[in-house]
């Protein structure tokens, strides 16, 4: 095994955390609405009258945030190792999951636990869990 030493960065990602813990609050304080992407996405498909707009602002900010970044410092490289059939079908197994799970890890692992939920626990604890079952299969099975 090697581990890369210089893609340690805790100092990023504690600022990282910060500030997405930081967001979800703001956003459940003034919105009265938990940060859940899958849920704001999810509701983008079958809108409802006058939640349409704060949904679009949301997903522009997921969206526009890197690129604003961009003009101002270097993005990361990204190398995906995975084609583009594996990413697609992976892409919807994760979104039937969100669906079946009622959440996704933004939900459930950012806003579900910090409010002590039993049931967002629970799915992040799975989430975790299948994950480090197919990260293994996938690279040792």
């Amino acid at each position: 095994m090697n581990i890369d030493t210089m893609a340690f960065t805790p100092g990023a990602a504690l600022a990282g955390g910060l500030l997405i813990g930081l967001a979800a609050a703001i956003f459940v304080l003034f919105n009265g609405r938990i940060a859940g992407i899958s849920g704001i996405l999810g509701g983008l498909i079958k809108p409802r009258r006058g939640d349409i707009g704060w949904r679009l602002a949301f997903i522009g900010g997921l969206v526009g945030a890197p690129v604003i970044y961009s003009l101002f410092w270097r993005l990361p490289d990204i190398h995906i190792e995975a084609n583009p059939a594996t990413l697609i079908i992976a892409g919807l197994i994760v979104g039937v999951g969100t669906r079946i799970g009622s959440g996704c890890t933004s939900g459930h692992g950012v806003c579900g636990i910090s409010r002590l939920s039993p049931r967002s626990i629970a799915a992040t604890l799975t989430f975790m869990a299948m994950g480090f079952i197919t990260v293994f299969l996938v690279r040792h099975l």
